[in-house]
Formats: C-alpha cells, structure tokens, sequence
C-alpha cells in the first residue's frame, strides 16, 4: 500500500462538502473551518490526485468532470469511515462482536424473528447482521460468517450444510378463488410471480410434477422474495415460495397453498465461515445455535412441510 496515495479524510470531507452545496463559504460553515481551510484541503486533494476537481464560476464552484467521477467513490468511503467508527464505540462495551451477511428474505423472515434467543444467552456480544445476496470477498468484508444459499463452494472459506429448500405453489385466498372460477385448470388463466435470479423455478417446477403451465416463463419478476410475497398476499398472481418463507402467511390465512405439491429444490442453505475464522468460540456457537434452531422448528421439515 502506497502512502502517498492514500487521502487525508479531513481533505475528502472538505471536498465532499464543497461538492454538495458549490460553494466553500458554506462548507467552512458546516466543518466550522475558514474558508481559507477549505481552499488548502481542495488544493492538498488536487495536488495529490494530479486532478483539477472544481471549476470556479463567478461565487460558485462546480464538480469538473474529474470531481463528478470522484465525488461517488469518496462519499462512499465517508460513510464507510462513519460506519467503521460507530461500530467500534458500539463493541467498545462488549467482551466481544460478531458480524453476520445473510440473504435478505432469510434474514427478515427466518434469521431476526428468532435471534432474540441468541442475544439472550450472549448479552455481551455486539451482534451486526447485513443482507448480502451474492457471495462476496471474505478478504474485502470483515464478516465472521455468511448465510449462502447455492452449492457449497465459497472462495476462501468453509461450507457447513444448513437445510434443504423446499419450495409451494402459494396464492391469497381471493386470487385463488377468482381463479377456480374462471376455470377447472387452475394453472389455466393464473398469473406466475417469478424471481429474476430463479428463472426456470416454475419450469422445474412443471417437469419435476408433471403438470403443464402453458405461460411457465411470464408474468411479473422480482428481485427478492419479499416482494414476491406482498405481492401473493396483495392478489397479483400465485408465488412458488420456499415454506419457511411463508410460514406466518399460511398460518394466518393471507396465503394458502395453490395446489398441495412442494418440490425440494437442487440447492441448499450453508453456513460459510473464512478459513481463518472458522474455528473462532463465538462464530462456532453462533453455527451450533442455527443447526439448533433449524432442528427444533416444529412447523419445518428442512424448512418446509413435505406437502407433495
């Protein structure tokens, strides 16, 4: 790592601040600085980058070209920065942290609900949980562990198996009533709801039971399954959900099984720990725990009911 490249943040505050409101007056204002501070800092930035990062126009500053192509990556670092600090005063306290990715849906519907349980028996512990929906670097994310759905292969790391996924044609009660009314085949006229990183899930879906769907390929895509279920539950078309995904819904009433025939998919939910953490007490605890809490679930057989 070169020194001599790396930014002074007090530099890249001023040029952020300037950036936002054109002007340096206003910026010394916000940093409680002189303007001439803020002169010094631009220019120490400039010089550094050999880049020419504002155009001076009558009382205003605008972004050059240069400085709009900086200006993203820098208020990113800044936030970083901000980030990286408010956790460190956050474990200040604790005996000791733990930071967690887990996939969006899983997190918000499985993973939070029940990590009370957790926090319980760990008060001392700084516990961080952020959504990641692709593998990522272990080297570049300083998380202790991830929550990976896919094969068991993660670059760096090691692969525990979690669960199997199984997966249920699922509607609103009004969508399916609409339906079967329109018709005696009900994959007739319905409308499929899709996840745009699971393209052929209807598909493999239709061949693994035997039953034509004629539109397999259409109706609106997602990128989450959270919104794959507010939109099932708001009548827009019939969601192949994994179970455990749907389980407050079909307790409650506001989904019900569309047909009764679930498929486990080919892939599977892993807990993935870097090499060098994956022997670490409070990441080992955390990976008993979960294997716990799949198991005494008494609502999921390998986070789903075996319907088919």
């Amino acid at each position: 790592m070169r020194r001599a490249m790396i930014p002074g943040i007090i530099n890249l505050q001023a040029f952020e601040c300037a950036a936002r409101h054109e002007n340096f007056s206003r910026a010394a204002e916000e940093l409680n600085l002189t303007q001439g501070a803020i002169s010094r800092q631009i220019a120490e930035l400039e010089q550094q980058t050999g880049l020419r990062l504002f155009e001076r126009i009558k009382r205003r500053v605008v972004l050059s070209d240069a400085g709009q192509k900086l200006l993203p990556e820098v208020r990113q670092l800044l936030v970083q920065s901000e980030r990286l600090m408010i956790g460190a005063v956050a474990a200040g306290t604790m005996s000791s942290s733990l930071r967690i990715a887990t996939l969006p849906t899983f997190g918000a519907k499985w993973l939070v609900p029940k990590l009370g349980r957790f926090i319980a028996d760990h008060s001392d512990v700084a516990i961080c949980v952020e959504s990641r929906s692709s593998p990522f670097s272990f080297a570049e994310e300083n998380f202790d562990m991830a929550i990976h759905f896919g094969q068991p292969t993660w670059a760096g790391a090691t692969a525990t198996f979690l669960c199997n996924e199984t997966v249920l044609p699922v509607a609103s009660p009004a969508f399916q009533e609409r339906t079967r009314a329109a018709t005696n085949d009900p994959f007739c006229s319905a409308q499929l709801l899709h996840l745009t990183t699971r393209p052929k899930l209807w598909s493999d879906w239709s061949a693994h039971h035997g039953i034509p769907i004629p539109r397999a390929y259409q109706g609106p895509r997602f990128d989450q399954f959270s919104m794959i279920i507010s939109a099932a539950v708001a009548g827009l078309g019939v969601a192949l959900l994994p179970t455990y995904l749907a389980e407050d819904e079909l307790a409650s009433g506001t989904l019900a099984p569309f047909v009764p025939l679930s498929m486990q998919t080919e892939n599977a939910y892993y807990i993935v720990c870097p090499e060098q953490k994956r022997t670490l007490g409070l990441a080992v605890e955390f990976q008993e725990w979960l294997l716990r809490e799949i198991n005494r679930s008494n609502s999921i057989t390998a986070l789903g009911p075996n319907i088919s």
